[in-house]
């Protein structure tokens, strides 16, 4: 009886998939920032508005005395991660359940990041590319130096033709915007290292990926999870990270056509209301 995928080839470049209308440079000035995105998850689950969520944060900031304009620039970039989060995702508004359930703040990092590459196609366009090296065993897969990142970066193209074009001194901001969010992730240890490893997942952003990988793809989804793929598992790990989320019971395992398939206990994500229970 099969039971694990082989892992395939990575999923496909998103070159001249967006427009430049849809590319932006946001990572510049804004990576993962886990404790005020968890700020902003808890006070949206508060308020349940993002305009009641926009006035406390404001007001917070102002007793803080914080600069305003960098204040939004911040809420707006996270604040998009959130509003847009496709429905394969956790709602934002759950997500304080979620995070009190994480036991450390790498597990947080790792929930808040498909947030980021679901929101932001530049990154995600990238985080494909690295896949595809990864699923390819290239020497130093991982490998996050402003050279290699610059290299992907040119090879990017809009869908009306036009290439990648913003000015060298950005670029190496975005670079290193992406390596702190590779940090956060586990990928990449210690500030001064540019080529990172697969990192270990907890078990919290471990079903968050799981059941992003099951609501975005197709019926085949095992043979390619995406959600652990964009945290750069390589295949040969799925066999026991399957078997991690069959553990912890939202997860279990059903014979579907003379094969071990994996499939939801309940619903993809029906473990939060229960942890959150409990």
């Amino acid at each position: 009886m099969n039971t694990l995928p082989d892992g395939g080839e990575g999923p496909p470049s998103l070159t001249r998939e967006f427009s430049p209308e849809e590319v932006n440079m946001d990572l510049t000035m804004c990576g993962l920032l886990p404790e005020r995105a968890e700020e902003l998850a808890q006070l949206y689950r508060a308020y349940g508005t993002w305009n009641q969520v926009e006035e406390v944060w404001f007001e917070e900031r102002r007793a803080n005395r914080s600069t305003r304009g960098s204040s939004q620039k911040i809420y707006r970039v996270l604040t998009s991660r959130f509003k847009n989060a496709p429905a394969s995702l956790p709602n934002p508004r759950d997500l304080p359940a979620v995070l009190d359930s994480c036991a450390t703040s790498r597990d947080k990092s790792q929930v808040f990041y498909p947030y980021l590459v679901a929101d932001d196609v530049l990154v995600r366009y990238v985080v494909h590319e690295y896949v595809q090296r990864l699923s390819a065993d290239y020497p130093d897969a991982l490998d996050f130096s402003n050279e290699t990142l610059t290299t992907l970066l040119n090879q990017f193209e809009y869908t009306d033709g036009s290439s990648y074009d913003y000015a060298d001194s950005t670029t190496e901001r975005w670079c290193e915007g992406f390596r702190s969010v590779m940090r956060e992730i586990g990928v990449l240890e210690g500030q001064q290292t540019v080529v990172g490893a697969p990192p270990s997942l907890g078990d919290v952003p471990l079903l968050v990926a799981m059941g992003y990988s099951y609501e975005e793809g197709e019926d085949d989804w095992f043979e390619s999870p995406i959600g652990l793929r964009y945290l750069f598992q390589p295949s040969d790990r799925w066999g026991e990270l399957y078997n991690r989320a069959a553990e912890t019971g939202a997860w279990e395992f059903v014979e579907l056509h003379g094969s071990l398939q994996l499939r939801p206990a309940d619903g993809p994500y029906s473990w939060i209301s229960r942890e959150e229970a409990e």
